[in-house]
């Protein structure tokens, strides 16, 4: 179903094989091991950023071509995609993407980052040359820090331009910041609050499990009929 040249052509791939002196295997399929845990429990819609759109047009490729060769089986995950925010890029180097495994941790907001580190963070971030507050060609630190002030609080570029028109970059990175305290504190909370029940997590993951289980095993077991294979007792 998956020919070794469509998997050569994700884009994260050849990224990667490019900065890599030799790729191992797992880079390669990868995107099929992805397919395969969208697939296996029929997911009708796939949160993504834009660097993982590829990845989930291959898992619809795939279940279309099985869905033709074997009769109707997988459903056709759709993605969902935020309008601003979907692809937020490092604090430091806003040419690159936010990574939360970026060995620079002043790159990345973290969820459970207290907000004395978030503006840390966001007032330390790179801008560019010049002071006005802009969004567009040559600004791509600026551009980022106003991709994720927009996330943050629904106003439009075009709106956060004109509030930060004749403003330096100081008044701008504290709105910034203050705009992702307020999205992301109470969630940090809830976090810190959920963290301390250790038995209440592990019941939720167990139940959670058995769900997924169920799930996954009625969809294996009708790909293993439809394509001759010999079911495995449970």
């Amino acid at each position: 179903l998956c020919p070794l040249g469509q998997l050569e052509r994700m884009t994260q791939f050849k990224d990667k094989a490019r900065k890599q002196e030799s790729v191992d295997a797992g880079l390669l399929y990868y995107p099929v091991l992805m397919a395969a845990d969208i697939l296996l429990y029929n997911a009708e819609c796939v949160p993504v950023g834009d660097d993982q759109k590829q990845h989930l047009e291959l898992a619809r490729d795939l279940a279309e071509k099985f869905n033709h060769r074997y009769s109707e089986t997988f459903k056709l995950p759709e993605p969902f995609t935020s309008r601003v925010g979907s692809r937020i890029m490092s604090l430091q180097d806003p040419l690159a993407k936010m990574s939360k495994s970026d060995p620079n941790q002043a790159s990345t907001v973290y969820i459970t980052d207290r907000p004395e580190e978030i503006r840390k963070k966001i007032m330390s971030a790179v801008t560019d040359s010049g002071s006005e507050v802009r969004a567009g060609e040559g600004k791509p630190g600026v551009t980022n820090l106003l991709t994720i002030l927009s996330a943050c609080t629904g106003r439009s570029l075009s709106n956060l331009e004109a509030e930060f028109s004749g403003k330096g970059y100081g008044d701008f990175k504290k709105a910034v910041a203050e705009a992702v305290i307020a999205t992301l504190d109470p969630v940090r909370l809830r976090y810190d609050e959920l963290i301390k029940d250790r038995d209440a997590l592990q019941s939720i993951f167990k139940s959670g499990a058995e769900v997924a289980q169920k799930t996954a095993y009625r969809t294996l077991a009708k790909v293993n009929r439809k394509v001759g294979f010999v079911e495995r007792p449970r």
